[in-house]
This record gives C-alpha cells, structure tokens and sequence, in this order.
C-alpha cells in the first residue's frame, strides 16, 4: 500500500538538503537585464545535473541565457525562514532589483501532495489560488512579476501515465489546480497558462523518470519546447503589430 505521508516526509527532507547545499540553481553569467527567469519546483529542477533541465531545452531553442532558480520540493506556500530563502519557498526565489522579459512559473503541487496528502485539500487549494484565479498565493506571486514588467508563463504539472505513478491520486487535484491557473490567466493578457494535461499519453511511461513522479530527460524535452515555443509565437505577434 502506497504511503503518501512517509514518502512526503521523505521527499521534503531530500529537496530541503538540495537547496541548502546550493543545487537548486543555475543562474545565467551575466547581470543584463531582459533575460528570461525560471522559478518553481522540481518539474523544472528535474534533470539540470545533466545540462537538460527544461531551461537548458529553453536556452537552446530560444538562444538566449535563462537564468533558473527553480528547487525541488519547493511550495507556494512556505513559511520556515532560511530554507525559504534558500529556494525552497518559490516566491523567495525571485531575485531582487532585477527586470526579466519573462518568468515561467510552477508551483502548488508540493503544497498539495507533501502538504496535505492530496487529501481534504480544499483549504490548502483556495490559498494557493481562488476559484476565479483572482487571488492567493499563486495570483499575488504572479502579479508581483507582471508589476515588474514580465511576462508569465504559469505551466502546470505532468499527469500519471496511469501506470504506477504514485501521483495518480492527485489527479482530481491537479486537474482543479490547472482550473483555477487558467482562469487566473484569463484576467490579464501578459499571463499564459501552459497545461501538461494532454502531454503525456495513456499507459506511455517514457515522459517519466524511474520515480514516476518527475520528468524524464524526453519529458523535460518536449516541456521546454512547448514553453520556448510559446514564447516565439508571442514574440512573433508583437512584432507584427
């Protein structure tokens, strides 16, 4: 039987140790600004120990630096004050005095999953975000950013390809969380809401890494492309106007 709280407990502690040791970041060699950020947790972390995290995809298919500051096990919601400053709260992430062209954004799913189980999460999910996707955690993150002039991409989370993932619980979870992100993308045309609901087909095991949980290098591919794809198309629409 599958133990959501142990395995929780387990996972906070491994990415608290990883961003107190200085792991969870790779920020671009120069201070210029109008570069691109990353921020979040572990869906965009996940593989930067081999150069193919989904910035580095970013970087290469966008040719421009991208600085990451995204930590695994990092929460929207995160109150202990020096491992939140180390990355593991992502608004602590946004580095200061700085202006970015645009921001991908993640996060939510380690306040729902290590946070409450996934289950009788209805408190946890109208902090992160309100049903309308005008306020909570998520929404006052993101129009912080847009007050400094970028761009968000808000990209949700990969879905279990129904074969033994041990996420495949949060999915109702999930699928709300994409609900509220959405609409809160509605409200403001500077914000993109990129779902991964459709990204990963039934019974099909190779977006996955071994845990189930975080993208395979072939996952972090095709999200970063589908985000520096975004991008382009957006850039492209400016430019003809």
């Amino acid at each position: 039987m599958f133990m959501p709280h142990l395995l929780s407990r387990l996972f906070c502690i491994f990415g608290t140790l990883l961003a107190l040791s200085g792991c969870g970041e790779r920020v671009a060699n120069t201070h210029a600004e109008g570069q691109i950020l990353v921020m979040g947790d572990s869906l965009l972390a996940w593989n930067r120990a081999s150069s193919r995290a989904i910035s580095d995809v970013m970087e290469k298919h966008l040719e421009v630096e991208v600085t990451d500051r995204s930590v695994i096990g990092a929460r929207m919601i995160y109150r202990l004050p020096i491992s939140g400053a180390a990355g593991l709260s992502i608004p602590k992430q946004l580095p200061k005095r700085m202006r970015w062209d645009w921001v991908v954004l993640n996060g939510g799913g380690n306040d729902l999953w290590l946070g409450c189980g996934c289950t009788a999460c209805r408190r946890k999910m109208d902090r992160l975000t309100s049903e309308d996707g005008s306020s909570g955690a998520i929404p006052d993150l993101v129009n912080q950013l847009r007050s400094r002039g970028a761009k968000v991409i808000y990209t949700g989370y990969l879905r279990s390809p129904g074969r033994g993932s041990p996420i495949e619980y949060c999915k109702d979870e999930g699928e709300e969380l994409d609900r509220r992100a959405a609409r809160m993308a509605q409200l403001d045309d500077g914000v993109f809401f990129l779902s991964l609901a459709d990204l990963v087909p039934h019974g099909d095991r190779s977006f996955h890494g071994l845990d189930m949980i975080h993208p395979s290098i072939k996952g972090s591919h095709a999200i970063g492309t589908h985000i520096a794809d975004l991008i382009k198309i957006e850039a492209d629409a400016v430019q003809a106007d």
